[in-house]
């Protein structure tokens, strides 16, 4: 029992962190809302999958790459700020729905969501505050963080998803292209605003 301790401040940690906004909310608000639920499930579980790799990777020592090379951060952050900047120009460029040409304006895939949270500075912040403050000391450190992160995971899932949803009930709203227009311009600049975060 004392090694399932960690789980409720756990939990308690990341709802926090996945309930509010980032770049991986924003992005699936603006999916949600052009693409549909269904199809942004891709994108869902690609961000959870990606962060449980990472995660794990960082207990099992990743995370010592920033202690023994302090630069991995600004390569991180520069590289997270430049791919955050293309996905915003993708969905501020977007076309409304029903503008769009058959097999344009996809939504992210389940790599490229993956792919992302190791470019993503928030995943990192969260991954080694998890990992510090709450990864159990004695055991298996493999079984340990298998454990914590599989459980932060499916915290994350209804957290996350709800930004899809909320996207969804926006989207039914928008009626007109200007209307589309509008949202997508909107949802695009605020996940470029998220740079200005990562950067300062």
């Amino acid at each position: 029992m004392e090694t399932l301790a960690f789980l409720g401040p756990s939990a308690l940690f990341m709802v926090s962190m996945t309930i509010t906004p980032g770049p991986n909310n924003v992005m699936l608000t603006a999916s949600g809302a052009n693409y549909g639920f269904i199809r942004t499930l891709p994108h869902i579980f690609g961000i959870l999958i990606g962060c449980f790799t990472l995660f794990t990777a960082i207990a099992l020592g990743l995370g010592l790459l920033f202690e023994t090379w302090p630069m991995m951060h600004n390569l991180l952050r520069i590289l997270g700020s430049a791919y955050l900047l293309y996905l915003a120009w993708r969905i501020g460029t977007a076309p409304p729905p029903d503008l769009r040409r058959k097999g344009e304006g996809r939504p992210l895939t389940f790599l490229q969501a993956a792919a992302f949270q190791f470019v993503n500075p928030k995943a990192w912040v969260m991954g080694l505050a998890l990992i510090a403050g709450f990864l159990p000391q004695g055991g298996s450190t493999l079984l340990n963080a298998l454990l914590l992160v599989g459980f932060a995971e499916l915290i994350a899932l209804p957290c996350i998803s709800l930004w899809a949803g909320f996207g969804l009930a926006i989207g039914r709203l928008l009626k007109t292209p200007r209307a589309w227009r509008w949202f997508n311009g909107i949802m695009g600049g605020m996940t470029a605003a998220c740079v200005v975060f990562i950067l300062a």
